[in-house]
């Protein structure tokens, strides 16, 4: 109750301070609700929201309320939870949402879930939270929530809370698979099934990274490897390690920090991070926590709307600190993640339309309306012309399409199937690189391009058997969501030097110093044959 009163009182003292704009965002001390608090895996309605006003058209103005501001009780706001009359808090304000839920494409029950009810908690774990203020248009807002209940938490979040306690010491943690163990333990459900799960069956998901099982080396011996130099050139930016942190979304999921912490972790360790479109916070406030000289990418989706596209494209050209762009090729719609849908919809009836019928594609009606599903070769050119920073499509899986990004221009290709996502039986990105390197030589093509790969890395020999068949760099996304969700900045860290070790390590037993030394003839890669004819 002492807490209670206090937090109410810095209510009392923000409203009286309306005038003063230093002292208007205190939106983060207020109450939150407690009973209106469901498990975090039935967080996709919040998503879905967000998504689709975030992701939007427009860019609205930031949000100022008047001086004498409306307030709604938590008894109030239970009263508006239908259909029709639908109002959502967030960080302490009250919004409109009123037949919206009929119009979303993921159908009604996802919004409904929440209407009449608190769902800061369930935003935040998702966004940060001063990204609603301009997201939505002020005449959207009611009036700011005033919550007289006591503060509770909910069972999920005690789970958590106890399986955080229960964890390892970092000083445990000897390989990235420790990671995503300690993750699935600490992990909400609903979290856990989105970082982790494949499309369909998940055989692209595993052979991802069963393919590098299929490599073997050819170690030289006799060879003084007393200096190791690990460090590299990717796109032209110095770098001290042949890998890069690869754009992976939400992931405040997993902790708090999210990006800011990847961001800050691979900052100390001179490790190139790539920022996704979808990231859990705003492209400027993940690149201010950048170091001096410290280099980031960042990942487009192309969007539906040419307007949005071309905003986020002056973003990415007025950032000296993004060195590089990554258009994504790979999703013209979200692949059939059912784990993921279980993950969303577990409680939830599957939604239908008004004669009772279930509704189609849920998941890739709301992807394609938000992304450019007509995107061809030819709009390549466009990119080109707005940006002087090398341009890398992201998410080539196949010999032919490596050689027409050749013809487009580009400055590289990363050879990718979104972590196994999108169309399961797409081939692992190891096996592309394999067929790729003999047709680049044979047509004179070697170094016309950078060639990056992604997708099942887990070990520092995995890194070396890629760039051994002639890749430049090599990305790894689910690891560090993965570090960062059990140990946040500190676990980025420890996970690049991890990495770094077993490269170190790898090289000297394989009689190399440099990354130049490496070769085809340091790889076996006849098992890798075998494996690819046995499915012909």
């Amino acid at each position: 109750m002492l807490t209670s009163g206090l937090r109410y009182g810095k209510q009392i003292l923000s409203r009286s301070f309306r005038g003063k704009p230093q002292i208007r965002s205190l939106g983060a001390l207020r109450p939150k609700s407690g009973s209106d608090y469901r498990h975090y895996k039935n967080a996709f309605g919040l998503f879905a929201v967000s998504s689709v006003v975030l992701a939007g058209i427009t860019v609205f103005s930031p949000l100022v309320l008047n001086d004498n501001p409306r307030v709604v009780s938590k008894k109030e706001l239970s009263t508006h939870s239908t259909e029709d009359d639908c109002w959502i808090s967030i960080n302490g304000k009250v919004y409109d949402l009123s037949g919206f839920a009929r119009k979303h494409p993921g159908g009604t029950n996802p919004i409904l879930k929440y209407a009449g009810s608190d769902a800061s908690r369930i935003f935040n774990s998702l966004h940060a939270p001063g990204l609603i203020a301009t997201a939505l248009t002020p005449d959207l807002v009611v009036g700011e929530y005033l919550d007289s209940g006591d503060e509770t938490t909910d069972l999920e979040e005690l789970e958590k809370q106890e399986s955080m306690s229960n964890k390892p010491p970092l000083s445990r943690i000897f390989n990235l698979n420790d990671f995503e163990k300690v993750a699935r333990q600490v992990l909400s459900e609903y979290a856990l099934a989105y970082y982790a799960t494949g499309s369909d069956d998940e055989v692209t998901l595993g052979e991802n990274h069963n393919a590098y099982h299929r490599v073997f080396f050819k170690p030289r011996v006799l060879v003084n490897v007393a200096q190791i130099d690990t460090s590299t050139s990717l796109l032209g930016t110095p770098t001290s390690v042949p890998f890069y942190v690869s754009a992976a979304a939400r992931a405040k999921l997993g902790h708090e920090d999210g990006e800011l912490a990847i961001a800050k972790g691979a900052g100390r360790e001179d490790v190139i991070q790539m920022i996704s479109t979808v990231a859990s916070y705003p492209l400027d406030e993940i690149t201010a926590v950048a170091r001096p000289g410290q280099s980031q990418w960042f990942q487009l989706y192309v969007n539906a709307d040419p307007e949005h596209t071309r905003s986020l494209m002056e973003k990415f050209n007025n950032t000296a600190c993004l060195k590089g762009l990554f258009i994504t090729v790979d999703t013209a719609c979200l692949g059939n993640r059912e784990t993921d849908r279980r993950g969303h919809f577990e409680e939830l009836s599957f939604p239908v339309d008004d004669e009772g019928f279930p509704v189609r594609n849920v998941a890739n009606s709301v992807a394609s309306s938000l992304m450019d599903t007509g995107l061809v070769w030819d709009d390549i050119a466009r990119f080109r012309a707005m940006t002087s920073k090398p341009i890398v499509l992201k998410g080539i899986q196949c010999v032919d399409d490596v050689l027409k990004a050749i013809d487009a221009g580009v400055d590289g290709v990363v050879l990718s199937n979104h972590g196994g996502r999108n169309l399961d039986f797409s081939p692992p990105p190891l096996q592309v690189l394999a067929d790729l390197q003999p047709v680049l030589k044979e047509k004179g093509l070697e170094g016309k391009i950078e060639i990056f790969i992604d997708g099942g890395v887990r070990r520092g020999t995995d890194i070396l058997k890629a760039l051994c068949l002639g890749a430049t760099g090599v990305g790894l996304g689910r690891p560090f969501l993965y570090s960062v969700s059990g140990y946040g900045e500190a676990g980025v860290v420890k996970a690049i030097q991890i990495l770094k070790d077993e490269l170190e390590i790898s090289m000297r037993l394989l009689g190399v110093t440099k990354i130049s030394d490496l070769t085809p003839e340091h790889v076996d890669v006849r098992q890798l044959r075998v494996a690819e004819a046995g499915k012909l």
